[in-house]
């Protein structure tokens, strides 16, 4: 059997297509000047609620907190999210969504809509259930693998 026919080489090739399909669908909807990095700052302070710190953001989106920097400057700059000094500690940093950024964020999702709903028209919510389970397992196993052997 060739590499490229084994199951696990498969499931790999296809995560790496849906990642790259799914990043140039929400590239192609972004409001104009917003970066798809930019957009996932934004998502997860959505998502995961405003007055997370920098390094709570580098770890949920696996960057490290220098590569991180430049991407939270631009969204400050272009007033969409806020860095502030944390009142409990102040060394540390808190990162908010600014009104301006909820309405990027709020603008995106408003786009992205009629493709979401066609999805949800192609694929049954069982479809999506059962995919869950192998995919949650497939990325602690990764990370834990990614961590090495003194984090287990």
């Amino acid at each position: 059997m060739a590499v490229e026919d084994h199951p696990d080489v498969q499931v790999f090739d296809e995560i790496e297509q849906i990642e790259y399909l799914v990043r140039n669908t929400i590239r192609r909807i972004l409001p104009v000047g917003l970066t798809y990095p930019q957009y996932e700052v934004l998502n997860l302070l959505f998502r995961r609620g405003d007055d997370l710190s920098p390094g709570e953001v580098a770890r949920a989106l696996q960057l490290t907190k220098s590569s991180l920097t430049h991407t939270l400057q631009r969204l400050a700059a272009r007033k969409l999210a806020r860095i502030e000094t944390s009142a409990t500690d102040g060394r540390r940093k808190r990162i908010l969504l600014t009104p301006e950024g909820r309405q990027a964020y709020a603008q995106t999702m408003a786009a992205m809509r009629p493709k979401l709903e066609g999805l949800r028209d192609g694929f049954t919510q069982k479809e999506f259930r059962e995919a869950l389970p192998f995919l949650k397992a497939l990325r602690t196993w990764l990370g834990d693998k990614a961590k090495g052997p003194e984090a287990r």
